[in-house]
């Protein structure tokens, strides 16, 4: 796209003393070019985005004639029409008017003392400004993108490229799926728009431009030679400028050299980061520095979530390095730590359980079925403790199928899975539970099932008679006759906590 001068700026320029006199409605479309012309069709020579200047010498007499000479501007895309008074016209011809209006052409009267020489300078030395500001503001964004990809990796590049070119940008993996995005919570359509049209040219396209539902849309492949690395997108308000693409390409190579990395070190790097967690997690010495490095982990608000993994195997290396690789496509900082069988890892406060699964595709299926892995809810890495504290119970109760199971989740059922809970509540399922149990097998009767519905039903007898089908005075007496048996109030809440407890542990 070439630099264009709106045509309102144009009319602002009080030296020329211009003067609109219809098509108002046009006044922001952009010059390109300004063109003298004196033909009764000029509209055949013109490619678009030019203000057009006549004197109306070789004007069309009859008024339709006229009607039409700006209509075919209008649709080979000129974006003004200036009318020299004083030569041949005195006054703007009606015709011209009527016509400028309907098809929103500007039209502007240009006064004899100003000769269209001087229109086409104005123009032609601020589009000369414009190309040279745009020039200017892309070599100042190209040190600050390369600092930030330094420094922060691609996240940062990503939103220097998005504030360079007020585009929206989306950073896809190369099985097209979102690795990031600036700004972080760009609506899921947006994002679906380019994925699509990402999808549609990948096999054939290493960089296109395409009109969206959201606007225009350039995007790049990330690739050095034949190896490819994902997909850039970049979505515009406007039609991306030149300059807009010389900062996507210089993006698209920032991305380039960090995916292809020595694996030195990325290993060394990781070293460097697996340390710094390590002394996060001491509580010892002077933190300042360790947090400084792990705090790259984070999201824009700088938070983190926790990633454990338990029952880990003996040869858990194939593991480790398969989690190291899938973060490093994701271009994420890789911070984790190794104890034991259990593998910490620290994820944006941003990514969600799908991202997480995503990071164990490249393990076998029976090894991954041997693995409880859990996910903690988003912190600020100065509360890195409580997230472990998190994810480690939340992958304690996650079951051996290789799935992140979320803290979040551990509502309702915590206690049941941990071994010494577990064990306590056996203990007392013996106590408060067996006797109910062997009353029911030598009378055939239920009272295990109505003292069940009156618990769940928070000692509500309406609802739990409903639940059982009976009558609320025949529940009545048969938890009278369980409070007998088992020798409590169950009109006390934590005694009927305990016991439902029990009960679910017994079943």
């Amino acid at each position: 796209m070439t630099v264009g001068v709106p045509v309102r700026w144009l009319l602002g320029r009080r030296e020329l003393g211009l003067q609109r006199i219809a098509g108002g409605a046009g006044d922001d479309a952009e010059i390109t070019f300004v063109v003298t012309s004196e033909l009764q069709r000029p509209g055949e020579w013109l490619s678009g985005g030019e203000a057009v200047l006549t004197t109306g010498i070789a004007l069309p007499p009859d008024p339709d004639d006229r009607r039409r000479y700006v209509a075919e501007l209008a649709e080979c895309g000129a974006a003004a029409l200036g009318f020299g008074l004083g030569l041949k016209h005195d006054d703007v011809p009606a015709e011209l008017i009527e016509a400028s209006d309907e098809h929103n052409l500007t039209l502007f009267a240009v006064p004899l003392p100003t000769p269209f020489v001087a229109v086409a300078k104005t123009v032609t030395d601020r589009l000369a400004e414009l190309q040279y500001e745009a020039v200017l503001l892309a070599s100042r964004a190209q040190p600050r993108m390369t600092r930030a990809a330094v420094s922060g990796g691609a996240s940062a590049l990503i939103k220097e490229l998005s504030v360079a070119c007020a585009g929206a940008v989306v950073l896809l993996d190369t099985q097209i799926r979102v690795v990031d995005t600036y700004p972080a919570d760009l609506a899921d359509d947006v994002v679906g728009s380019v994925i699509d049209l990402v999808t549609r040219d990948a096999s054939s396209a290493v960089s296109s431009v395409s009109a969206g539902p959201f606007g225009m849309v350039v995007t790049q492949s990330i690739r050095v030679d034949k190896r490819g690395h994902g997909h850039l997108g970049v979505v515009f308000a406007h039609e991306p400028r030149p300059t807009d693409q010389v900062l996507i390409g210089h993006a698209n190579s920032l991305l380039a050299l960090d995916f292809e990395k020595p694996r030195r070190l990325h290993v060394q790097q990781n070293r460097i980061h697996s340390a710094a967690l390590r002394i996060l997690l001491s509580g010892e010495a002077d933190l300042g520095m360790a947090r400084d490095v792990v705090i790259a982990a984070g999201d824009q608000r700088d938070e983190i979530r926790v990633l454990t993994v338990l029952d880990l195997p003996s040869a858990s290396g194939a593991i480790v390095r398969i989690v190291d690789d899938a973060l490093a496509a994701a271009t994420r900082p890789v911070f984790l730590v190794e104890d034991d069988d259990r593998l910490l890892v620290l994820l944006r406060g941003s990514d969600t359980v799908e991202f997480a699964d995503r990071l164990f595709e490249g393990v076998s299926p029976p090894q991954r079925r041997g693995l409880r892995i859990g996910l903690s809810a988003a912190h600020r890495v100065d509360d890195l403790a409580i997230a472990v504290e998190q994810s480690r119970m939340a992958a304690a109760s996650a079951e051996r199928r290789g799935r992140c199971e979320e803290s979040t989740a551990l509502a309702g059922r915590a206690l049941l899975s941990f071994p010494e809970s577990r064990r306590v509540l056996d203990g007392l399922a013996e106590i408060l539970v067996a006797p109910v149990v062997d009353h029911d097998a030598r009378n055939g009767t239920e009272l295990l099932a109505s003292v069940r519905a009156y618990l769940e039903a928070n000692g509500q007898w309406e609802a739990a008679a409903a639940s059982l089908g009976v009558h609320r005075h025949t529940l009545r007496g048969r938890i009278a006759r369980a409070e007998e048996i088992l020798g409590c109030d169950l009109s006390i809440a934590r005694v009927r906590a305990e016991l439902l407890l029990a009960i679910i542990a017994r079943s």
